[in-house]
């Protein structure tokens, strides 16, 4: 068990500075995502197989299906999410990419006959004055606002991919994540295909970011992450999951040295506030 909630803790802040280690690389968003999940998946699929992983997916049938959306929703969600990063920064894009979670708590009676309750409600309510407190000015800037409309199309693509993953419920652990990661990268190399070829230069400085955040953050991330959350209670997952996107803002904040101000401050606290309090009621009920 401690060793489950050391790998998922690591985990957790892996994907806390993906934001960091991107921020030093010189390519588009897309180019990264691109390399990202290549490079983390051609790691996953080492690791399946090498740890004797046998393929299961193709007896599942419709949830196949599932998952191949989900890792449709997975690649162009880190798309957004990587365009702003580059539009608003690391801190308000990962506050943003957060509020996912809370679009699924707020889909979940239609979609999994989930009671809405009052309490749900509440959270939800404070997430949405987070977010616009969040963004405060933001919307005054052409820039911004478009990295603002990135962030919240980042959140609902992560509201998909949980969704579909959900409904994959017996295509779990490392073959889950490699095989959504490999979906991933063939919508990410579809995109960017149309969009410019398959010609990418690689400045000499990003090689090895570029390498660290496929190999590390991606890679080894997914890894610990997959292979620790079945072992842990899920209340455990669900709520320290957000160290991840406060790990990300204070590493923002320490090492790239954004600033917020006041009002985006509280908009953070009631963002991830009233995730947490939908999730620990959703937990206690």
């Amino acid at each position: 068990m401690k060793k489950s909630y050391l790998k998922y803790f690591i985990a957790l802040f892996l994907f806390g500075s993906n934001g960091i280690v991107a921020s030093l690389i010189a390519l588009s968003s897309y180019e990264i995502v691109l390399l990202r999940t290549m490079i983390g998946s051609a790691l996953l699929i080492a690791i399946f197989f090498i740890t004797g992983g046998k393929l299961t997916f193709h007896k599942k049938g419709a949830q196949f299906f599932y998952l191949t959306v989900s890792g449709i929703a997975m690649g162009t969600s880190w798309m957004f999410l990587y365009e702003a990063y580059q539009q608003i920064g690391v801190s308000i894009s990962s506050l943003l990419y957060y509020c996912g979670p809370v679009i699924v708590m707020v889909l979940s009676p239609i979609l999994f006959k989930e009671k809405l309750t009052c309490v749900k409600i509440i959270g939800f309510s404070a997430v949405l004055c987070g977010i616009f407190l969040v963004n405060g000015a933001s919307l005054g800037g052409r820039g911004s606002s478009l990295g603002f409309v990135c962030g919240l199309m980042s959140a609902v693509m992560y509201a998909f991919m949980v969704i579909f993953n959900k409904k994959a419920h017996d295509i779990t652990g490392l073959e889950n994540a490699m095989l959504q990661l490999v979906i991933s990268f063939l919508t990410v190399a579809v995109f960017v295909g149309c969009k410019q070829g398959y010609v990418l230069s690689i400045p000499h400085g990003s090689i090895l970011p570029m390498i660290f955040l496929g190999l590390v953050n991606t890679g080894i991330g997914c890894y610990f992450y997959f292979s620790s959350i079945g072992a842990l209670p899920v209340q455990t997952v669900a709520i320290c999951g957000y160290l991840e996107p406060l790990s990300a803002v204070v590493f923002s904040l320490v090492l790239l040295h954004e600033a917020m101000t006041p009002s985006q401050i509280i908009g953070a606290v009631l963002i991830l506030g009233g995730a947490i309090f939908g999730e620990l009621h959703k937990k206690t009920t």
